[in-house]
Protein backbone atom coordinates (compact mmCIF):
# COMPACT_ATOMS: atom_id res chain seq x y z
CA UNK A 1 0.00 0.00 0.00
CA UNK A 2 1.17 3.50 -0.79
CA UNK A 3 1.30 6.15 1.93
CA UNK A 4 0.25 9.17 -0.12
CA UNK A 5 -3.30 10.32 0.58
CA UNK A 6 -3.78 7.39 2.96
CA UNK A 7 -4.95 7.79 6.56
CA UNK A 8 -3.82 5.54 9.39
CA UNK A 9 -5.23 5.09 12.88
CA UNK A 10 -2.46 4.42 15.38
CA UNK A 11 -3.46 3.36 18.89
CA UNK A 12 -1.10 4.03 21.76
CA UNK A 13 0.48 6.63 19.49
CA UNK A 14 1.35 9.11 22.22
CA UNK A 15 4.63 7.34 22.92
CA UNK A 16 6.60 4.12 22.54
CA UNK A 17 6.02 1.77 19.61
CA UNK A 18 2.87 3.56 18.49
CA UNK A 19 4.53 6.95 18.72
CA UNK A 20 7.48 5.86 16.59
CA UNK A 21 5.15 4.32 14.02
CA UNK A 22 3.06 7.48 13.84
CA UNK A 23 6.24 9.48 13.18
CA UNK A 24 7.30 7.07 10.44
CA UNK A 25 3.92 7.34 8.73
CA UNK A 26 4.04 11.14 8.73
CA UNK A 27 7.58 11.06 7.33
CA UNK A 28 6.32 8.84 4.50
CA UNK A 29 3.57 11.30 3.60
CA UNK A 30 0.55 9.69 5.25
CA UNK A 31 -2.10 11.22 7.48
CA UNK A 32 -2.27 9.96 11.06
CA UNK A 33 -4.99 9.94 13.69
CA UNK A 34 -3.37 9.55 17.09
CA UNK A 35 -5.41 7.43 19.50
CA UNK A 36 -4.22 7.40 23.11
CA UNK A 37 -5.77 7.33 26.57
CA UNK A 38 -3.06 9.71 27.79
CA UNK A 39 -4.27 13.17 26.78
CA UNK A 40 -1.03 15.00 27.50
CA UNK A 41 1.10 12.53 25.53
CA UNK A 42 -1.36 12.58 22.65
CA UNK A 43 -1.46 16.36 22.40
CA UNK A 44 2.32 16.55 22.54
CA UNK A 45 2.60 14.00 19.74
CA UNK A 46 0.14 15.93 17.60
CA UNK A 47 2.17 19.11 18.10
CA UNK A 48 5.31 17.22 17.12
CA UNK A 49 3.83 15.65 13.99
CA UNK A 50 2.09 18.73 12.66
CA UNK A 51 -0.90 19.44 10.46
CA UNK A 52 -1.16 15.97 8.93
CA UNK A 53 -2.01 14.48 12.31
CA UNK A 54 -4.88 14.75 14.76
CA UNK A 55 -5.13 13.50 18.33
CA UNK A 56 -8.29 12.15 19.89
CA UNK A 57 -8.40 10.75 23.40
CA UNK A 58 -9.51 7.15 23.00
CA UNK A 59 -10.15 4.14 25.18
CA UNK A 60 -9.70 1.29 22.70
CA UNK A 61 -12.26 -0.82 24.56
CA UNK A 62 -14.99 1.76 23.91
CA UNK A 63 -17.04 1.40 20.72
CA UNK A 64 -18.18 5.01 20.96
CA UNK A 65 -14.67 6.43 21.33
CA UNK A 66 -13.14 4.31 18.57
CA UNK A 67 -15.99 5.29 16.24
CA UNK A 68 -15.30 8.94 17.08
CA UNK A 69 -11.68 8.45 16.00
CA UNK A 70 -12.82 6.84 12.74
CA UNK A 71 -15.20 9.72 12.11
CA UNK A 72 -12.36 12.17 12.71
CA UNK A 73 -10.26 10.33 10.11
CA UNK A 74 -13.12 10.53 7.61
CA UNK A 75 -14.02 14.18 8.10
CA UNK A 76 -10.52 15.59 8.54
CA UNK A 77 -8.45 13.44 6.20
CA UNK A 78 -9.23 10.73 3.65
CA UNK A 79 -11.02 7.98 5.55
CA UNK A 80 -9.37 4.91 7.08
CA UNK A 81 -6.83 2.91 5.09
CA UNK A 82 -4.69 1.40 7.82
CA UNK A 83 -4.58 0.59 11.51
CA UNK A 84 -1.61 0.01 13.77
CA UNK A 85 -2.75 -1.40 17.12
CA UNK A 86 -0.04 -0.51 19.63
CA UNK A 87 -2.06 0.35 22.75
CA UNK A 88 -1.48 -2.01 25.64
CA UNK A 89 -0.71 -2.55 29.30
CA UNK A 90 1.59 -4.95 31.12
CA UNK A 91 -0.16 -6.56 34.08
CA UNK A 92 2.26 -8.34 36.39
CA UNK A 93 1.17 -10.72 39.14
CA UNK A 94 1.56 -14.31 40.22
CA UNK A 95 -1.39 -16.69 40.40
CA UNK A 96 -0.50 -17.03 44.08
CA UNK A 97 1.62 -14.41 45.81
CA UNK A 98 4.22 -15.19 48.48
CA UNK A 99 1.49 -15.27 51.13
CA UNK A 100 -0.70 -17.63 49.09
CA UNK A 101 -3.20 -14.97 48.07
CA UNK A 102 -4.72 -15.35 44.58
CA UNK A 103 -4.11 -13.01 41.65
CA UNK A 104 -6.61 -10.18 41.38
CA UNK A 105 -9.29 -11.23 38.89
CA UNK A 106 -9.94 -7.55 38.18
CA UNK A 107 -6.32 -6.97 37.17
CA UNK A 108 -6.20 -10.12 35.04
CA UNK A 109 -9.37 -9.03 33.27
CA UNK A 110 -8.00 -5.52 32.74
CA UNK A 111 -4.99 -6.87 30.85
CA UNK A 112 -7.07 -9.09 28.59
CA UNK A 113 -9.69 -6.38 28.04
CA UNK A 114 -7.24 -3.71 26.90
CA UNK A 115 -4.68 -5.82 25.04
CA UNK A 116 -6.96 -8.34 23.35
CA UNK A 117 -10.53 -7.09 23.36
CA UNK A 118 -9.40 -3.51 22.72
CA UNK A 119 -7.36 -4.66 19.73
CA UNK A 120 -10.32 -6.60 18.33
CA UNK A 121 -12.64 -3.66 18.93
CA UNK A 122 -10.47 -1.40 16.78
CA UNK A 123 -10.08 -4.09 14.12
CA UNK A 124 -13.80 -4.75 13.72
CA UNK A 125 -14.81 -1.09 13.53
CA UNK A 126 -11.97 -0.03 11.25
CA UNK A 127 -12.52 -3.03 8.96
CA UNK A 128 -16.12 -1.95 8.47
CA UNK A 129 -14.86 1.38 7.10
CA UNK A 130 -11.95 -0.01 5.09
CA UNK A 131 -14.16 -2.55 3.30
CA UNK A 132 -15.90 0.43 1.64
CA UNK A 133 -12.68 1.91 0.25
CA UNK A 134 -12.03 1.94 -3.47
CA UNK A 135 -9.47 -0.82 -4.15
CA UNK A 136 -6.00 -0.13 -5.46
CA UNK A 137 -4.94 -1.55 -8.81
CA UNK A 138 -3.91 -4.70 -6.95
CA UNK A 139 -7.25 -4.93 -5.11
CA UNK A 140 -6.04 -3.68 -1.73
CA UNK A 141 -8.39 -1.71 0.50
CA UNK A 142 -6.61 -1.67 3.85
CA UNK A 143 -3.93 -2.93 6.20
CA UNK A 144 -4.12 -3.87 9.89
CA UNK A 145 -1.00 -4.37 11.99
CA UNK A 146 -1.35 -5.61 15.56
CA UNK A 147 1.13 -5.75 18.41
CA UNK A 148 1.64 -8.99 20.34
CA UNK A 149 4.78 -9.95 22.28
CA UNK A 150 7.23 -12.80 22.51
CA UNK A 151 5.56 -13.36 25.88
CA UNK A 152 2.76 -14.89 23.83
CA UNK A 153 5.14 -17.82 23.29
CA UNK A 154 7.42 -17.77 26.35
CA UNK A 155 5.49 -16.09 29.09
CA UNK A 156 7.41 -15.67 32.32
CA UNK A 157 6.24 -16.25 35.86
CA UNK A 158 3.94 -13.37 36.76
CA UNK A 159 2.88 -12.74 33.16
CA UNK A 160 -0.29 -14.83 33.04
CA UNK A 161 -2.57 -11.93 32.08
CA UNK A 162 -0.08 -10.33 29.68
CA UNK A 163 0.82 -13.60 27.97
CA UNK A 164 -2.81 -14.67 27.67
CA UNK A 165 -3.81 -11.38 26.08
CA UNK A 166 -0.91 -11.36 23.62
CA UNK A 167 -1.45 -15.03 22.76
CA UNK A 168 -4.99 -14.05 21.87
CA UNK A 169 -3.72 -11.38 19.49
CA UNK A 170 -1.44 -13.96 17.85
CA UNK A 171 -4.27 -16.49 17.64
CA UNK A 172 -6.76 -14.22 15.92
CA UNK A 173 -4.33 -12.89 13.29
CA UNK A 174 -4.74 -15.70 10.74
CA UNK A 175 -8.52 -16.21 10.97
CA UNK A 176 -9.15 -12.48 10.63
CA UNK A 177 -6.70 -12.23 7.72
CA UNK A 178 -8.49 -15.10 6.00
CA UNK A 179 -11.88 -13.51 6.53
CA UNK A 180 -10.92 -9.99 5.44
CA UNK A 181 -9.03 -11.21 2.36
CA UNK A 182 -12.26 -11.02 0.37
CA UNK A 183 -12.24 -7.25 0.95
CA UNK A 184 -8.58 -6.78 0.11
CA UNK A 185 -7.66 -6.04 3.74
CA UNK A 186 -4.41 -7.55 5.02
CA UNK A 187 -3.76 -8.43 8.68
CA UNK A 188 -0.35 -9.00 10.28
CA UNK A 189 1.02 -8.94 13.80
CA UNK A 190 4.42 -7.96 15.17
CA UNK A 191 5.64 -9.76 18.30
CA UNK A 192 8.36 -7.55 19.80
CA UNK A 193 10.97 -8.76 22.23
CA UNK A 194 12.41 -6.53 24.94
CA UNK A 195 11.99 -2.95 23.73
CA UNK A 196 12.75 0.47 25.13
CA UNK A 197 9.21 1.64 25.83
CA UNK A 198 7.35 3.48 28.62
CA UNK A 199 6.57 0.04 30.12
CA UNK A 200 10.25 -0.16 31.11
CA UNK A 201 10.54 3.48 32.18
CA UNK A 202 10.30 2.67 35.88
CA UNK A 203 13.41 0.47 35.72
CA UNK A 204 16.83 1.89 36.42
CA UNK A 205 19.33 2.43 33.61
CA UNK A 206 21.34 -0.46 35.03
CA UNK A 207 18.32 -2.78 34.98
CA UNK A 208 17.45 -1.84 31.39
CA UNK A 209 21.04 -2.41 30.29
CA UNK A 210 21.03 -5.78 32.02
CA UNK A 211 17.83 -6.75 30.19
CA UNK A 212 19.40 -5.78 26.90
CA UNK A 213 22.40 -7.99 27.52
CA UNK A 214 20.29 -11.15 27.42
CA UNK A 215 19.49 -10.51 23.74
CA UNK A 216 21.88 -12.59 21.58
CA UNK A 217 22.30 -9.92 18.91
CA UNK A 218 22.22 -7.04 18.99
CA UNK A 219 22.82 -7.22 22.78
CA UNK A 220 20.59 -4.31 23.71
CA UNK A 221 16.96 -3.30 24.04
CA UNK A 222 15.02 -2.88 20.81
CA UNK A 223 14.27 0.67 19.74
CA UNK A 224 10.77 1.88 18.82
CA UNK A 225 11.98 3.07 15.41
CA UNK A 226 12.94 -0.55 14.61
CA UNK A 227 9.35 -1.60 15.28
CA UNK A 228 8.16 1.27 13.08
CA UNK A 229 10.52 0.19 10.31
CA UNK A 230 9.02 -3.30 10.27
CA UNK A 231 5.50 -1.86 10.30
CA UNK A 232 6.47 0.20 7.27
CA UNK A 233 7.73 -2.86 5.42
CA UNK A 234 4.51 -4.74 6.16
CA UNK A 235 2.50 -1.82 4.78
CA UNK A 236 4.57 -1.77 1.58
CA UNK A 237 4.85 -5.53 0.99
CA UNK A 238 1.46 -6.78 -0.16
CA UNK A 239 2.48 -10.45 0.15
CA UNK A 240 2.74 -10.15 3.92
CA UNK A 241 -0.61 -11.29 5.21
CA UNK A 242 -1.84 -13.48 8.07
CA UNK A 243 1.65 -13.59 9.55
CA UNK A 244 3.06 -13.00 13.04
CA UNK A 245 6.63 -11.71 12.90
CA UNK A 246 8.95 -11.89 15.89
CA UNK A 247 11.17 -8.84 16.30
CA UNK A 248 13.45 -9.86 19.13
CA UNK A 249 17.15 -10.24 18.29
CA UNK A 250 16.81 -14.04 18.79
CA UNK A 251 16.02 -13.73 22.50
CA UNK A 252 13.91 -16.41 24.19
CA UNK A 253 12.44 -15.63 27.57
CA UNK A 254 13.32 -17.79 30.54
CA UNK A 255 10.88 -18.76 33.28
CA UNK A 256 11.73 -15.66 35.31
Amino acid sequence: MDYKDRTFLVTGAGSGLGGATASMLIEQGAYVVILDINEQAGKEKEAELGVNSRFIKTDVTSEEEVMAAIELAKTTFTGVHGVINAAGVAIVGKVLDRDGNPHSLELFTKGVTINLIGTFNVIRLAAQMMAKNDPTEGGERGIIINTASIAAYEGQIGQASYSASKSGVVGMTLPIARELARYGIRVCTIAPGIFETPMLSELSDEARESLGQIVPFPPRLGQPNEFASLAGHIIENVMLNGEVIRLDGAVRLTAK
